[in-house]
Protein backbone atom coordinates (compact mmCIF):
# COMPACT_ATOMS: atom_id res chain seq x y z
CA UNK A 1 0.00 0.00 0.00
CA UNK A 2 1.28 3.45 -1.17
CA UNK A 3 1.30 6.21 1.12
CA UNK A 4 -0.11 9.51 -1.12
CA UNK A 5 1.08 12.88 -1.11
CA UNK A 6 -1.33 16.28 0.54
CA UNK A 7 -3.62 17.18 -2.38
CA UNK A 8 -1.52 20.95 -2.96
CA UNK A 9 1.48 19.05 -3.50
CA UNK A 10 0.02 16.42 -5.98
CA UNK A 11 0.72 17.43 -9.46
CA UNK A 12 -1.20 15.82 -12.81
CA UNK A 13 1.04 14.11 -15.18
CA UNK A 14 4.37 14.06 -12.89
CA UNK A 15 6.43 10.80 -11.83
CA UNK A 16 6.15 9.19 -9.11
CA UNK A 17 10.25 10.44 -8.21
CA UNK A 18 8.66 14.35 -8.35
CA UNK A 19 6.06 14.50 -5.79
CA UNK A 20 8.41 14.76 -3.25
CA UNK A 21 10.15 17.87 -4.65
CA UNK A 22 8.37 21.15 -3.21
CA UNK A 23 6.74 24.10 -5.71
CA UNK A 24 8.86 26.64 -6.28
CA UNK A 25 7.46 29.37 -3.95
CA UNK A 26 7.16 26.48 -1.12
CA UNK A 27 11.02 25.79 -2.08
CA UNK A 28 12.09 29.92 -1.75
CA UNK A 29 10.31 29.89 1.58
CA UNK A 30 11.88 26.89 3.34
CA UNK A 31 15.12 28.21 2.09
CA UNK A 32 14.65 31.52 3.78
CA UNK A 33 13.65 30.32 6.84
CA UNK A 34 16.34 28.35 7.03
CA UNK A 35 18.50 31.17 6.63
CA UNK A 36 17.23 32.68 9.44
CA UNK A 37 15.62 35.77 7.05
CA UNK A 38 11.87 37.44 7.37
CA UNK A 39 10.09 38.96 4.11
CA UNK A 40 11.17 42.18 5.18
CA UNK A 41 14.76 41.50 5.08
CA UNK A 42 14.59 39.32 1.44
CA UNK A 43 12.59 42.39 0.10
CA UNK A 44 14.95 45.40 1.18
CA UNK A 45 18.26 43.28 -0.15
CA UNK A 46 16.48 42.16 -3.33
CA UNK A 47 14.32 45.34 -3.87
CA UNK A 48 11.26 43.13 -4.73
CA UNK A 49 7.99 44.39 -3.33
CA UNK A 50 6.92 42.33 -0.28
CA UNK A 51 3.30 41.87 -2.01
CA UNK A 52 5.80 40.10 -4.26
CA UNK A 53 7.71 37.79 -2.43
CA UNK A 54 4.76 36.89 -0.22
CA UNK A 55 2.84 36.41 -3.53
CA UNK A 56 5.84 34.44 -4.84
CA UNK A 57 5.90 32.23 -1.94
CA UNK A 58 2.45 30.89 -2.01
CA UNK A 59 3.02 30.15 -5.70
CA UNK A 60 1.00 33.12 -7.25
CA UNK A 61 3.24 34.53 -10.28
CA UNK A 62 -0.09 37.09 -11.81
CA UNK A 63 1.84 40.06 -9.88
CA UNK A 64 5.47 39.42 -11.16
CA UNK A 65 3.64 40.99 -14.76
CA UNK A 66 4.70 37.83 -17.04
CA UNK A 67 6.68 35.12 -17.60
CA UNK A 68 10.03 37.13 -18.08
CA UNK A 69 9.65 38.99 -14.96
CA UNK A 70 8.65 36.08 -12.60
CA UNK A 71 12.28 34.36 -14.08
CA UNK A 72 14.01 37.04 -12.83
CA UNK A 73 12.01 37.41 -9.37
CA UNK A 74 12.94 33.73 -8.77
CA UNK A 75 16.54 34.12 -9.56
CA UNK A 76 17.10 37.49 -7.48
CA UNK A 77 15.17 35.65 -4.19
CA UNK A 78 17.10 31.86 -4.97
CA UNK A 79 20.26 33.97 -4.59
CA UNK A 80 19.42 36.53 -1.42
CA UNK A 81 18.30 32.84 0.30
CA UNK A 82 21.32 30.93 -1.16
CA UNK A 83 19.92 28.51 -3.46
CA UNK A 84 21.02 27.49 -6.86
CA UNK A 85 18.11 29.66 -9.49
CA UNK A 86 18.68 26.89 -11.86
CA UNK A 87 16.71 24.03 -11.22
CA UNK A 88 13.78 26.71 -10.07
CA UNK A 89 13.76 28.48 -12.66
CA UNK A 90 13.63 24.70 -14.94
CA UNK A 91 11.01 23.82 -12.60
CA UNK A 92 8.91 26.94 -13.23
CA UNK A 93 9.28 26.73 -16.95
CA UNK A 94 7.92 23.00 -17.18
CA UNK A 95 5.01 24.09 -14.72
CA UNK A 96 4.07 27.57 -16.57
CA UNK A 97 6.29 27.97 -19.47
CA UNK A 98 6.08 25.07 -21.38
CA UNK A 99 9.65 24.53 -21.38
CA UNK A 100 10.63 27.61 -23.21
CA UNK A 101 13.63 29.43 -22.88
CA UNK A 102 13.63 32.72 -22.04
CA UNK A 103 14.02 35.53 -24.85
CA UNK A 104 16.16 37.56 -22.81
CA UNK A 105 17.98 37.36 -19.81
CA UNK A 106 16.03 38.45 -17.06
CA UNK A 107 18.77 39.79 -14.71
CA UNK A 108 19.83 42.71 -16.31
CA UNK A 109 16.30 43.89 -16.33
CA UNK A 110 16.11 44.21 -12.35
CA UNK A 111 19.65 45.07 -11.94
CA UNK A 112 18.35 48.13 -14.21
CA UNK A 113 16.35 48.94 -11.02
CA UNK A 114 19.65 49.36 -9.03
CA UNK A 115 22.49 50.69 -11.83
CA UNK A 116 20.76 53.63 -14.00
CA UNK A 117 22.57 54.21 -17.25
CA UNK A 118 24.52 57.99 -17.14
CA UNK A 119 22.65 60.79 -19.06
CA UNK A 120 25.51 62.12 -21.23
CA UNK A 121 25.40 65.56 -21.47
CA UNK A 122 26.78 67.34 -25.17
CA UNK A 123 30.25 67.01 -26.10
CA UNK A 124 31.11 70.48 -25.07
CA UNK A 125 34.97 69.58 -25.74
CA UNK A 126 34.36 68.53 -29.77
CA UNK A 127 32.04 71.99 -30.37
CA UNK A 128 34.94 74.30 -28.86
CA UNK A 129 37.57 72.78 -30.80
CA UNK A 130 35.15 73.30 -33.64
CA UNK A 131 34.94 76.95 -32.87
CA UNK A 132 38.72 77.66 -31.98
CA UNK A 133 39.63 75.87 -35.84
CA UNK A 134 36.75 78.26 -37.31
CA UNK A 135 38.22 81.16 -35.31
CA UNK A 136 41.91 80.38 -36.17
CA UNK A 137 40.82 80.08 -39.81
CA UNK A 138 39.08 83.28 -40.11
CA UNK A 139 41.62 85.12 -38.71
CA UNK A 140 44.40 83.40 -40.89
CA UNK A 141 42.10 84.11 -44.09
CA UNK A 142 41.82 87.78 -42.70
CA UNK A 143 45.89 88.34 -42.24
CA UNK A 144 46.52 86.75 -45.36
CA UNK A 145 44.14 89.17 -47.66
CA UNK A 146 45.21 92.11 -45.52
CA UNK A 147 48.72 91.06 -46.44
CA UNK A 148 47.93 91.24 -50.33
CA UNK A 149 45.73 93.96 -50.44
CA UNK A 150 47.56 96.75 -48.49
CA UNK A 151 50.44 95.41 -46.97
CA UNK A 152 53.30 97.35 -48.76
CA UNK A 153 51.18 100.73 -48.99
CA UNK A 154 51.15 100.43 -45.03
CA UNK A 155 55.02 99.56 -44.14
CA UNK A 156 56.20 102.39 -46.90
CA UNK A 157 53.70 105.21 -45.13
CA UNK A 158 53.84 104.12 -41.10
CA UNK A 159 52.87 108.10 -40.69
CA UNK A 160 49.21 107.54 -41.35
CA UNK A 161 48.52 105.39 -38.52
CA UNK A 162 50.55 107.57 -36.32
CA UNK A 163 50.35 111.37 -37.06
CA UNK A 164 46.68 111.20 -36.93
CA UNK A 165 45.27 110.39 -33.18
CA UNK A 166 42.36 108.36 -32.45
CA UNK A 167 39.03 110.37 -32.07
CA UNK A 168 38.48 108.78 -28.78
CA UNK A 169 42.10 109.62 -27.05
CA UNK A 170 43.01 112.28 -25.40
CA UNK A 171 46.43 113.48 -26.23
CA UNK A 172 48.60 114.67 -23.19
CA UNK A 173 49.68 118.50 -22.67
CA UNK A 174 53.00 118.88 -22.21
CA UNK A 175 53.71 119.87 -18.72
CA UNK A 176 54.48 123.50 -18.56
CA UNK A 177 58.76 123.94 -17.59
CA UNK A 178 59.34 124.63 -13.78
CA UNK A 179 60.09 128.01 -13.30
CA UNK A 180 63.42 128.92 -11.37
CA UNK A 181 63.09 130.15 -8.45
CA UNK A 182 63.20 133.88 -8.95
CA UNK A 183 60.23 133.50 -11.38
CA UNK A 184 58.31 131.34 -9.16
CA UNK A 185 55.73 132.44 -5.99
CA UNK A 186 58.84 133.58 -4.23
CA UNK A 187 58.97 136.59 -6.54
CA UNK A 188 55.71 137.81 -5.74
CA UNK A 189 56.20 137.37 -1.98
CA UNK A 190 53.95 139.76 0.07
CA UNK A 191 55.58 142.90 1.37
CA UNK A 192 54.38 142.15 4.83
CA UNK A 193 56.10 138.70 5.31
CA UNK A 194 59.28 137.28 5.39
CA UNK A 195 59.84 134.74 2.69
CA UNK A 196 62.92 132.42 2.43
CA UNK A 197 63.72 130.10 0.13
CA UNK A 198 66.60 127.42 0.56
CA UNK A 199 68.05 124.53 -2.50
CA UNK A 200 70.59 122.15 -2.01
CA UNK A 201 72.16 122.88 -5.45
CA UNK A 202 75.61 121.95 -5.10
CA UNK A 203 75.41 119.25 -2.76
CA UNK A 204 73.63 118.02 0.58
CA UNK A 205 73.53 119.63 3.63
CA UNK A 206 71.79 120.01 6.91
CA UNK A 207 69.39 122.94 7.89
CA UNK A 208 67.60 124.62 10.94
CA UNK A 209 65.31 127.31 10.46
CA UNK A 210 62.82 129.09 13.26
CA UNK A 211 60.53 131.62 13.17
CA UNK A 212 60.85 135.22 15.15
CA UNK A 213 59.86 133.43 18.18
CA UNK A 214 62.49 131.01 18.26
CA UNK A 215 59.35 128.26 16.71
CA UNK A 216 61.59 125.30 14.86
CA UNK A 217 60.12 125.60 11.40
CA UNK A 218 62.34 122.45 9.76
CA UNK A 219 65.29 120.48 11.22
CA UNK A 220 67.11 118.40 8.96
CA UNK A 221 68.86 117.29 5.72
CA UNK A 222 68.67 118.95 2.29
CA UNK A 223 69.67 115.89 -0.45
CA UNK A 224 70.99 117.44 -3.45
CA UNK A 225 68.15 119.00 -5.80
CA UNK A 226 65.82 119.27 -2.48
CA UNK A 227 64.13 122.66 -1.33
CA UNK A 228 62.45 124.40 1.53
CA UNK A 229 60.24 127.43 1.87
CA UNK A 230 59.76 129.22 4.83
CA UNK A 231 58.32 132.05 5.78
CA UNK A 232 57.00 134.68 8.90
CA UNK A 233 55.55 137.77 9.44
CA UNK A 234 58.44 139.45 10.62
CA UNK A 235 61.71 137.57 10.59
CA UNK A 236 63.09 133.75 9.61
CA UNK A 237 66.52 132.51 11.42
CA UNK A 238 69.16 130.34 9.64
CA UNK A 239 71.85 127.62 9.92
CA UNK A 240 73.18 126.10 7.29
CA UNK A 241 75.64 123.04 8.21
CA UNK A 242 77.43 123.53 4.28
CA UNK A 243 76.57 127.06 3.05
CA UNK A 244 78.44 126.12 0.02
CA UNK A 245 76.01 124.19 -1.64
CA UNK A 246 72.88 126.03 -0.68
CA UNK A 247 71.30 128.57 -3.27
CA UNK A 248 69.65 131.14 -0.85
CA UNK A 249 66.36 133.38 -2.40
CA UNK A 250 65.14 135.71 0.22
CA UNK A 251 62.05 138.04 -0.13
CA UNK A 252 62.37 136.97 -4.27
CA UNK A 253 65.56 138.18 -4.36
CA UNK A 254 68.86 135.84 -4.59
CA UNK A 255 71.39 135.92 -2.39
CA UNK A 256 74.97 136.40 -3.95
CA UNK A 257 77.22 135.55 -0.93
CA UNK A 258 80.37 133.42 -1.72
CA UNK A 259 79.92 131.04 0.69
CA UNK A 260 82.92 128.34 1.35
CA UNK A 261 82.39 124.46 0.56
CA UNK A 262 81.59 123.48 4.16
CA UNK A 263 80.99 126.82 6.13
CA UNK A 264 78.52 127.39 8.85
CA UNK A 265 76.12 129.93 8.66
CA UNK A 266 73.84 131.31 10.59
CA UNK A 267 71.31 134.24 9.24
CA UNK A 268 68.79 136.03 9.97
CA UNK A 269 66.62 137.78 7.11
CA UNK A 270 63.52 140.36 7.67
CA UNK A 271 61.12 142.32 5.45
CA UNK A 272 62.37 144.55 2.82
CA UNK A 273 65.50 144.31 1.43
CA UNK A 274 67.50 140.97 2.14
CA UNK A 275 70.10 141.83 4.42
CA UNK A 276 71.62 139.21 6.84
CA UNK A 277 71.38 140.47 10.16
Amino acid sequence: MSIGNSPEDERPFEDVSEEARPSVGRALQQARIAAGLTVDDVSTATRVRIAIVHAIEADDFAPCGGDVYARGHIRTLAKAVHLDPAPLIAQYEAEHGGGRPAPTPAAPLFEAERIRPERRGPNWTAAMVAAIVVVIGFVGFTMVKGGDDGGESNVADGSEFTTSPSPTTKTKKPADPEPEPSDSAIAAAPQDKVTVRVTAADGRSWISAKDHNGRLLFDGLLKQGDSKTFQDSSKVNLVLGDAGAIDLFVNGKKIEDDWQPGAVERLTYTKGDPQAG
